[in-house]
């Protein structure tokens, strides 16, 4: 069977939202909203940059959206949906996400907590900056690390490096600090949505893709910016950062 890509992203945030709901309404219109309006799950699954992926690090994983969605995902290729025209579906073990607001870890241990008995999913809450991280494939940080001091940022992607397996993949989204009144939009409504969850929100430490990609240069990293604002009016760009193999 071989949906046509909008008819399944219709169908897969439908079931990967499905699991919020019995944790109550806001959890799960919230879930539908994020996973139906932001353009990088999307393309996580049609780019195939998980595939092959057993062991995810999710930073900053909130309620657990992510691995939600990548389970699903598996779920509807085990199935034998999936659209012809994107490359290979992920086929993760294990999704482990770590995230500093208890409420949030809350949410996500009680939606997929027949991931969590079954093994597929751990949630952690814990700081970052403090916590150490297990061996993973792909570790992904989406829209995190500009909360911390530049010092503290740089500390997470080396200890993020040492996580990582040859041949591992960070996958980064951060805000372009470069890009004016995009960017702007983006602190503005990263404020406003971050207070509605009940976040304290201070100073923003941001930098330039360019500068983004020197640091995970020297950490040995391949780096290509891809930006990932699509139907968005945000500066927001996906670094897709691949060790080497050896």
């Amino acid at each position: 069977m071989n949906p046509t890509p909008s008819a399944f992203i219709k169908n897969l945030i439908s079931l990967a939202a499905a699991p919020y709901k019995p944790v109550g309404l806001y959890t799960w219109m919230f879930a539908r909203g994020k996973l139906g309006g932001d353009p990088v799950f999307v393309h996580l699954l049609a780019a195939g940059l998980l595939a092959g992926r057993s062991r995810i690090l999710d930073i900053g994983c909130g309620q657990g959206l992510l691995t939600s969605w990548l389970l699903a995902a598996k779920t509807c290729a085990a199935r034998g949906q999936w659209p012809t025209a994107w490359l290979p579906a992920p086929s993760v073990s294990n999704v482990r996400g770590v995230e500093l607001m208890a409420h949030d870890v809350e949410r996500a241990k009680r939606a997929l907590a027949s991931a969590v008995q079954g093994g597929h999913a751990q949630f952690l809450q814990a700081d970052m900056c403090r916590t150490e991280f297990d061996q993973a494939d792909a570790v992904v940080i989406l829209d995190v690390l500009h909360y911390v001091p530049v010092a503290a940022q740089d500390e997470v992607l080396h200890r993020v490096r040492r996580s990582l397996a040859p041949g591992g993949l960070l996958l980064l989204r951060v805000g372009d600090a470069a890009a004016g009144l995009p960017f702007s939009i983006s602190n503005w409504v990263d404020h406003v949505v971050t207070t509605l969850r009940g976040h304290r929100l201070g100073t923003l430490h941001c930098r330039t893709i360019g500068e983004w990609k020197t640091v995970l240069q020297k950490l040995g990293f391949a780096v290509e910016a891809r930006s990932m604002s699509q139907g968005t009016p945000f500066a927001n760009v996906l670094l897709v950062a691949r060790l080497p193999a050896a």
